[in-house]
Parts: structure tokens; C-alpha cells; sequence
């Protein structure tokens, strides 16, 4: 018995159906556009934290300088203790003393200014006598990244047992094998095709030698730093291949340089610590002294000089235009001016400053209270905008209500519809304040770009802000100043981020729904 046949798709059905379809497409293009957001989202924070982790961290030399030296900690000066950091270090590597070249690569890595906290230590604190100064001085940037970076890629190798040592008159030493073949067998492996062009540091009984050449089973070697092991037969001592996985000319560091660090490494006169004076120390010319706390604290006295100018009058210039002022001509004509001030570009506000404050009221040229009076007009058409709005989504029962039982119209304003629209306010003049935080080109233009290298006191003194100081610090020549660039952009967005998570909660905790 054959079944019915069943009756053609309705019209209506056929639409219905074609509408679902639709529906379900849309939805997959906005979850693909959130995806696509959100992915470049990531990717920019991810690239951003892997360039700034380097800059979260440094390595110190670790010496103890003797207490006598410093008796006299009044008169004490940054030369007397470059004296005696040096003299400490010539005593830990005593065969570099004697030339004058050697000595210099000694003594280059670390900056001379590195001794400062040292100094500043010495000055506040007595000193003890008795037990030596422990002192942790900054090493130059190019150091610091290799201890960072290459340093990790070394590879070592035990090449054999040696035999006999002895100086040439070139003043190289030759190296024999006390196993008369595996000098041979180093020497065939590096050889072979493919191995790439690298350095080779041969480490022997503490001492560090650059590998010149081989000669059957025996190494030409030349003397980089460590004690020289007494010549002759050297009793079978193992024999080690430093390789350092790059070539000198592409390396700032000499490879003498690199055979200090190893060996002040292996006597743990290196410590790795959290980089605190990048929020302690104020800007310089070397990036492993340099900081932000002088654009921290001018970026909190820019921002409270603008919070101060532009808040109130954003706030009551709203409450004026949605709630008093009559509706003519000259009120239009201010809103839509109000509203073509939003989208003007930032840096004719900075014009302007430069025009008024300066040129026009002679105020001092980058000083937070400039900076935040130009920051100021610049936020002022956005407070106004979202004030109103806030205003606005009020609705017009409250007012009713509260004119109906007597209150005044500025009763009704204050007392009920501006707490009411607190919240939206408030979310209002954090966004401003945010993007304010994040602006460069008013502040270039009234000279905030200027070199800073004390922590300001005062909305009056010399300051620069974050944003400045990136693109400060991203235009250096120096490699080191790629990741403080990548940390400084973390805490300007973490900042940015705290700020607009503030101005939701404050939003959702006294937000009411009508």
C-alpha cells in the first residue's frame, strides 16, 4: 500500500525558511568579525609582552668593595667610586691589567653613572667598617641582552685531554693533545660542510682562550681572560669548546668581552633581578639606567590639572545646555559646534595651546599645567557630549514629579535628575580622561618632548608623559630601547584598561534601567 504523497512546500514556508537561513548567516558573520577582533587583539598584546619581558628584568654585577675606602661618605663622589669598582675588578681578573685595551673591554660593561645608587646608598646609610660594601651596578645594555638572549645558546663540547702548553712568540699559545687524536677528531668536525661560522672560546683549567687555528693535534690559542695555566705539561686536564653561536662582527660584545661574563657568571658576580628602576628611575641617555617614573608622575599631574579644567565645566556647560538654556539660533549653532570640536584632530588643539598658553599668556613651556589645560579643551566637547546624554536618558516623569510637588527647576535638576545621571557622567568623564591619557601631538607642540631627568614635584616643573616617552624611546638607535619601548606601551595600557573597567563598574553598579 503506497503512502500518500505529501503536499508542496507553501510559499510562506519556503520564506520562512530563507529568513532563518538569513538569519543564521548574519549571526555567523558578526561571530566571525568578534573573532576576527578579537584574534588581532591578541596578537598585538602577545607581540607587544614578548618584546617587553626582556625590559621587566636586568642583570647586576655583584662586587664588595672594601669599607675603608668609604669612611669618609660626605665627600665621596661618582669618580672615587668608578676608582674603586675598578680596582675591584682588575683584582678579580689581574692578567687584564696590564693592557691598556684589555682593560678597557674590562671596564665597558658597565656604564661609568651605574655607581649612582651605590652613591646614593653610601649617603643616607653609615657604613661598617668591618664588612665590605655590596654593590649592584647596572651592566651596559649590549651586555645585559646577550646575558638575555645568546648567552643561553652556547653550546659546549669536550674536545679531549691536554697535553703540553706553551707561548709562541706571536705571543699565541699552541695546545697539544695528550690523546693524539681527538684534537684531530675536533678539528675534522669542524670542517665539515655546513658548520656554521661562529666563534670558539676553549676553556682550560679557568681560563678562556679564543680558538685561532688547529694544526694537526695541536690548538693555536689566544689568551682572553682567567688565569694562564702554568706552561708545559698541563697532567691530561680537560679541554672544553665554548661555541658562542654567533661571530664577533655581528655582535657588539667582543669575544673577550663574552669570556668575562662567562667566567663572572660561573663566579656568581652576576645576578639576574625585576628591573625596579623602570618605575623608579627617571629618563637618560643609557637604556639600562633609564625609567618612567618622571613620565608616571607627569602624567598624573597632566591628567589632575585636566580632570580639574575640563570636568566641571564639561559637566555644568551640560547641564546649562539640556536643562536651562532656551531653544534659539545660538543654541543649535553651540551644539554643533560643541559636536565638530569632537572630531577635530588632536594636534590643533595642540596649536592652539601653543597659541594661547604660551605665546599669549607666557606659561612655561612643558609643564604638566600647560599639558593639562591643552588635554583639557581637547576632552571638553566629549564630556559635554556624553553628559548630556546621560541628562537625557533621564526620563521626563522625574522632572515632572519633582516640579509637581514645588521643587524649583534647579531643585529638580540637582536634587533628582543629576544624581540619577551620575553614573552615565561619571562613565563620560573616564573615557575623556582615558583618552587624554593616550594622546602625543598636543603635547609635542608645547614642548612636553623635552629630556627629563628628574622625577617632577609640581604641575610646574619640566615633565614629559608616557606617550611622549614612547615615541621618545622608540626613535633610539640603541637596541635596548626596542623592549623598555614594548614595557612602557604595557603600562600605559594597563593604566588605559584599569580606567575603562572603572568607568563600567561605575556604570553598572549605579546604572538604573527605565
Amino acid at each position: 500500500m503506497t503512502e500518500p504523497a505529501m503536499p508542496p512546500e507553501s510559499v510562506q514556508d519556503a520564506r520562512m525558511r530563507r529568513r532563518n537561513q538569513a538569519e543564521r548567516r548574519f549571526k555567523l558573520y558578526g561571530q566571525l568579525a568578534i573573532g576576527i577582533a578579537v584574534s588581532f587583539l591578541a596578537i598585538l598584546l602577545i607581540s607587544i609582552s614578548l618584546r617587553a619581558t626582556a625590559a621587566f628584568s636586568r642583570h647586576l654585577l655583584v662586587l664588595d668593595l672594601p669599607a675603608a675606602e668609604f669612611t669618609d661618605t660626605k665627600n665621596i663622589g661618582i669618580t672615587d667610586l668608578n676608582l674603586a669598582v675598578r680596582a675591584d675588578l682588575l683584582s678579580a681578573f689581574p692578567e687584564l691589567s696590564d693592557n691598556r685595551s684589555e682593560r678597557a673591554e674590562l671596564f665597558a660593561l658597565s656604564p661609568r653613572l651605574a655607581v649612582l645608587p651605590v652613591l646614593r646608598k653610601l649617603q643616607t646609610r653609615p657604613v661598617d667598617a668591618e664588612s665590605p660594601v655590596r654593590a649592584r651596578l647596572a651592566l651596559s645594555d649590549d651586555v645585559d641582552l646577550y646575558l638575555k638572549n645568546e648567552i643561553r645558546t652556547h653550546r659546549a663540547l669536550h674536545v679531549g685531554e691536554a697535553g703540553r702548553l706553551a707561548r709562541l712568540s706571536t705571543g699565541a699559545y699552541r695546545l697539544s693533545d695528550a690523546g693524539q687524536d681527538s684534537f684531530i677528531t675536533f678539528q675534522d668536525r669542524l670542517a665539515e660542510p655546513g658548520s656554521p661560522n661562529q666563534d670558539i672560546l676553549i676553556s682550560l683549567s679557568g681560563a678562556l682562550f679564543e680558538l685561532a687555528d688547529t694544526a694537526g693535534a695541536s690548538m693555536i690559542l689566544n689568551h682572553l681572560a682567567g688565569p694562564v695555566p702554568e706552561l708545559g705539561e698541563q697532567g691530561s686536564r680537560p679541554v672544553t669548546a665554548i661555541f658562542l653561536s654567533s661571530d664577533s662582527a655581528d655582535r657588539p660584545l667582543s669575544n673577550r668581552q663574552v669570556a668575562i661574563l662567562i667566567l663572572m657568571r660561573d663566579a656568581e658576580m652576576i645576578e639576574r633581578r625585576f628591573n625596579a628602576s623602570l618605575f623608579t628611575n627617571a629618563d637618560s641617555t643609557y637604556p639600562e639606567l633609564a625609567g618612567a617614573a618622571a613620565a608616571i608622575v607627569g602624567s598624573l599631574f597632566t591628567m589632575l590639572i585636566t580632570a580639574i579644567f575640563a570636568i566641571p565645566i564639561g559637566i555644568f556647560a551640560a547641564i546649562y545646555l539640556e536643562e536651562f538654556a532656551p531653544k534659539s539660533r545660538l543654541t543649535s549653532a553651540i551644539e554643533v559646534n560643541i559636536n565638530n570640536l569632537a572630531a577635530v584632530p588632536s594636534i590643533i588643539f595642540g596649536l592652539l595651546g601653543a597659541a594661547v598658553f604660551l605665546n599669549t599668556f607666557d606659561l612655561p613651556r612643558s609643564v604638566p599645567l600647560v599639558g593639562g589645560l591643552v588635554l583639557g579643551l581637547l576632552v571638553l566637547p566629549t564630556i559635554i557630549i556624553a553628559s548630556r546624554a546621560a541628562l537625557r536618558s533621564v526620563p521626563p516623569s522625574m522632572r515632572e514629579a519633582a516640579l509637581g510637588l514645588g521643587a524649583s527647576k534647579s531643585q529638580a535638576v540637582f536634587h533628582h535628575v543629576l544624581p540619577l545621571a551620575a553614573p552615565g557622567i561619571l562613565t563620560g568623564a573616564i573615557i575623556a580622561m582615558a583618552r587624554a591619557l593616550g594622546e602625543t601631538a598636543p603635547l609635542l607642540l608645547i614642548g612636553m618632548v623635552a629630556f627629563v631627568s628628574d622625577v617632577p614635584t609640581s604641575p610646574n616643573d619640566e615633565a614629559t608623559v608616557l606617550p611622549v616617552l614612547i615615541y621618545k624611546w622608540f626613535s633610539g638607535s640603541e637596541r635596548a630601547w626596542e623592549p623598555m619601548t614594548a614595557a612602557i606601551i604595557i603600562i600605559l595600557l594597563a593604566i588605559l584598561i584599569a580606567m575603562n573597567l572603572v568607568a563600567v563598574l561605575l556604570r553598572r553598579r549605579f546604572e538604573r534601567r527605565w
